[in-house]
């Protein structure tokens, strides 16, 4: 039997408690103490787990009476969500940013399982086999910042 590794079990038990609701506040001490981890391994999760490639807004409140709060967003509903991304994707973006957008797009069934596989082929590395890594990374930003405009504006 294969062991999950501690980040892998607080994403569950976060995705758990987020279950159907839009969004969960939580106190980062707690969960650290839950899992019996430091709370820095909490942040760790939240930053690369919950991230708006993912689909997650965070926000936080710092203090005693401080608190996380993490909002499961809809993609293409909140044009902010879209701005973010498309300022994320910046004027370059590696293959596995680019794979958690799809990945991400395709979980809030904005895409298809064959349009997530076409455009994961037209952004792989091995597509866009350029010498130059960053005129990979160009070339690939500028077809997912295309994908999402025309997602957004084509109903």
């Amino acid at each position: 039997m294969q062991s999950q590794n501690i980040s892998d079990i607080i994403e569950k038990y976060l995705k758990s408690i987020l279950g159907d609701s839009q969004q969960i506040e939580i106190k980062r001490s707690e969960i650290a103490e839950l899992f019996n981890c430091v709370p820095s391994q909490i942040n760790y999760v939240i930053n690369t787990r919950f991230t708006i490639q993912n689909g997650y807004v965070v926000k936080s409140k710092r203090g005693g009476g401080g608190y996380i709060r993490i909002v499961k967003v809809n993609l293409l509903d909140d044009s902010d969500v879209i701005k973010d991304l498309v300022n994320i994707i910046g004027d370059g973006i590696d293959f596995n940013k680019s794979l958690q957008i799809i990945q991400s797009l395709f979980q809030e069934d904005l895409l298809t399982r064959r349009e997530s596989n076409l455009i994961i082929a037209s952004i792989d590395k091995r597509t866009l086999a350029f010498e130059d890594r960053q005129i990979e990374n160009i070339v690939r930003a500028r077809i997912l910042i295309s994908i999402l405009n025309r997602l957004r504006y084509d109903d």
